[in-house]
């Protein structure tokens, strides 16, 4: 049997294999996806300066959710993101998985943020 522990090692392996070929750009930023079992987080990070442009996450109120880890929390979350990049004037971006499968929740998120107006 796998331990957690176990799994999030290689998740983090996997993610330093991804991490060598995507970095983001002031032009382009890099949204970054964490998920844990009872949250999901988003950040657009400018890779060039080490900022974070935008962020939004299952803990933020002002989403007013009812569950945090499902797939509907997602969705909201990837919409608050997108809205906020446009604010700080981004549209285009590079999607960074974490190393996580793009299934479920990650992808709800991915694609809220596609019909919230990101390209990528």
């Amino acid at each position: 049997m796998i331990t957690k522990a176990a799994k999030n090692e290689l998740r983090k392996r996997r993610h330093n294999r991804v991490r060598k070929s995507i970095s983001g750009t002031s032009e382009r930023p890099r949204l970054n996806v964490y998920r844990s079992n009872k949250h999901i987080y988003a950040q657009l990070i400018d890779d060039t300066t080490g900022k974070t442009i935008a962020n939004a996450s299952t803990k933020d109120a002002s989403l007013n959710l009812e569950s945090t880890s499902n797939v509907e929390a997602a969705q909201k979350v990837g919409e608050a993101v997108a809205n906020r990049a446009k604010e700080a004037g981004v549209t285009t971006i590079v999607f960074d998985r974490g190393g996580y499968l793009y299934h479920g929740r990650v992808k709800a998120l991915a694609e809220a943020a596609r019909e919230a107006g990101l390209q990528f």
